[in-house]
């Protein structure tokens, strides 16, 4: 109630007029970028290219699966018999609706659901940067002294949504995932949604679009966590998280009983969760399941598969849930990072979209300890992946322990990114109520942000 009373107060001091010159600044991104996306899609040659790459396609998200599975269902077979889609049945009536009853061609589509990501993240990240603008102003008499240069400046709080939109918009991960027609565009838009939503403190709708994520992709289902902190914790409403677990149960039913309406039958549950469980496709990716199960003897697989799903699913989520529950944006976006990793089929959708949300932390980037080493890194392997894929497949000069070299320096890449966000929020958090100065056996030291 005291959050919900500060929140009405401050909120004219958060929206002054300056703020509203950002939607000109939005609207000039989301054309520039959108001209990237159709000149790549209808004026290169590139196009092609991208989609075919497994950086980009993967069994779960390739649009020429999409389009095989439409064509088998308009002539009367089922698509799940075979090994041709992995795609939820919804998901397939939904991608059907498009095609049809949408005079437009694929690669405008895929475009205006990357521009309604880009926007809907920016409206969601206005959301928590007000959040944590309140926060600052009720707990400011609790930091200590000495410690100014730790707080979010208003500056800071009202560009960083907009930080985010060109983040998200112009990475170059994003760029080839709307570009390579992957499928995780789309999932990547009702994410965005789920986000926003959750933000916005709406229980219904939050658990709405979280309910859609975990029917096309299971791992979304471990954020049901964050929800219910969000709403039990940050919001003090301990019915609205009762309510948010409901909403998402009886959604998540209501839809795989719509799927087994369409389908008649139940065999798209192994088709599409049964395959991401377990990852019967080996062809290689960004990810690290393929290497792993093509080198292993069969009778160590079954071991390996529980390891490596508990490990993407619900080994850190409970740990990091207890100490990051009082920012669940904070808590969502490591999660994210984590399935990013871990998951058995990831693709560079998944990255561009965790990426485009740091800069909502632009503040503990000062203070991070390898910010370089990753960035070396990530723009090492962008460039030697494809290099050392041609190598192995079409040249035969190289062999899969190269192209796997690259994948798991990418991996720990985005390791030491999410574990150096985490480690510095925490001294930052720290310092905040503690202050820099400290006494080591009776003489002055300072605590440092490293």
């Amino acid at each position: 109630m005291k959050m919900e009373q500060t929140t009405e107060k401050n909120s004219r001091n958060f929206n002054t007029p300056w703020i509203k010159c950002i939607y000109g600044r939005l609207a000039f991104l989301c054309i520039s970028a959108a001209i990237i996306r159709y000149w790549i899609i209808f004026f290169s040659n590139y196009q092609n290219i991208i989609a075919n790459h497994l950086e980009v396609s993967t069994p779960l998200n390739a649009w020429k699966r999409v389009k095989e599975g439409l064509y088998l269902q308009s002539i009367g077979i089922n698509p799940y018999e075979g090994d041709a889609l992995h795609e939820a049945p919804t998901s397939l009536y939904f991608y059907r609706y498009l095609t049809e009853n949408i005079s437009l061609s694929t690669g405008i589509i895929f475009i205006i659901f990357d521009i309604i990501t880009a926007i809907v993240l920016f409206l969601a990240t206005r959301q928590y940067m007000f959040m944590v603008y309140v926060e600052r102003e009720v707990n400011k008499k609790k930091y200590a002294k000495d410690t100014e240069e730790y707080l979010y400046t208003n500056m800071d709080l009202r560009r960083a949504p907009i930080y985010v939109a060109a983040t998200f918009l112009f990475n170059p991960y994003t760029i080839f995932n709307c570009v390579g027609f992957a499928t995780t565009t789309i999932f990547n838009c009702f994410l965005s949604l789920f986000l926003y939503f959750l933000l916005s403190r709406k229980a219904y709708w939050s658990s709405f679009f979280l309910s859609i994520c975990s029917t096309v992709s299971i791992y979304s289902v471990v954020l049901v966590v964050p929800m219910w902190l969000q709403f039990y914790k940050q919001f003090n409403g301990k019915l609205r998280a009762v309510l948010s677990i409901l909403y998402f149960t009886l959604n998540l039913i209501l839809l795989l009983y719509i799927a087994f309406i369409l389908e008649r039958s139940g065999t798209f549950l192994h088709s599409v969760y049964g395959f991401t469980l377990t990852v019967s496709d080996l062809k290689p990716n960004i990810g690290l399941f393929w290497y792993f199960f093509t080198e292993m003897f069969d009778h160590f697989r079954e071991l390996f598969i529980y390891s490596f799903q508990i490990n993407a699913t619900i080994l850190y989520l409970i740990p990091l849930a207890l100490k990051f529950r009082n920012d669940v944006f904070l808590l969502i976006t490591a999660l994210l990072y984590i399935l990013t990793i871990f998951k058995s089929y990831p693709c560079v959708g998944d990255v561009g979209l965790v990426i485009g949300l740091l800069p909502c932390f632009k503040h503990l980037f000062n203070y991070s300890q390898q910010q370089f080493l990753i960035l070396v890194i990530y723009l090492v392997t962008f460039c030697l992946g494809p290099i050392v894929w041609h190598l192995w497949i079409y040249s035969n000069s190289a062999n899969a322990n190269f192209y796997f070299g690259v994948t798991l320096a990418f991996a720990v890449a985005q390791i030491f990114l999410v574990t150096d966000i985490l480690f510095v929020y925490i001294k930052r958090e720290f310092s905040l109520y503690f202050g820099k100065k400290r006494k080591i056996k009776g003489k002055d030291a300072i605590l440092v942000l490293e």
